[in-house]
């Protein structure tokens, strides 16, 4: 998979001299989704995130032909992301049962600029349609990464609209743009294998007696 992030380490010298404090970073709000995207109300505020500086926020958004509940039963899975996520070889929750607050250990497959991951998650919300995580710790560099993902119902009321917006810091070596092309690829294609399961399954549904 194409990749414009450097995975190259950081060092910093530290000279002599006095440390001066350091002032506050200025915060602003990013709300990432392409203005030609509509939202419900009940979601839209979930993809504004407060950036810093040093991060970038993304969006992506798709299309599914399969009713949201069976999006959803695919989504909401905390403990079984690898369902659809096919960058992720194996998760096992290793605090708490599922809900809010749990932590998952994901592994990586090889050939992408990552091991591991530990994520937390931060939203669960059945009746809304959101999951937001957060990671946590892990070996990569895509530090304090912060995704939530809305799935509502497309225009006609026959598919699913998901949008999974994301905030990350941009990391030392690295442009804005070169952090959004990388995370924006990895988010499109698991989106792209959460729609063709969901779509899978729907036909599947359709198809068996009543």
């Amino acid at each position: 998979m194409p990749s414009s992030l450097h995975l190259h380490r950081s060092t910093t010298t530290f000279s002599g001299g006095c440390h001066h404090k350091q002032q506050p970073q200025p915060l602003t709000s990013c709300f990432p989704l392409p203005h030609d995207v509509s939202l419900p109300d009940t979601v839209s505020s979930y993809h504004v995130h407060t950036l810093r500086p040093n991060q970038c926020c993304s969006a992506v958004v798709q299309a599914i032909e399969a009713p949201v509940e069976t999006v959803w039963s695919f989504v909401r899975r905390f403990d079984n992301p690898q369902a659809y996520k096919h960058f992720l070889k194996s998760c096992y929750v290793t605090v708490g049962d599922g809900n809010v607050g749990s932590l998952r250990e994901v592994q990586v497959v090889s050939g992408l600029p990552a091991g591991s991951s530990t994520e937390r998650l931060e939203i669960l919300d059945d009746e809304r349609h959101v999951l937001s995580f957060s990671v946590v710790g892990g070996d990569h560099r895509l530090r304090n990464y912060r995704s939530v993902t809305t799935l509502h119902a497309s225009p006609n009321g026959k598919g699913t609209v998901a949008v999974e917006s994301f905030i990350v810091d941009v990391p030392p070596g690295n442009t804005r743009e070169d952090t959004c092309i990388f995370v924006d690829t990895i988010v499109r294609c698991n989106l792209q294998s959460l729609a063709q399961m969901s779509e899978n399954m729907a036909k599947t549904q359709n198809s068996s007696p009543p």
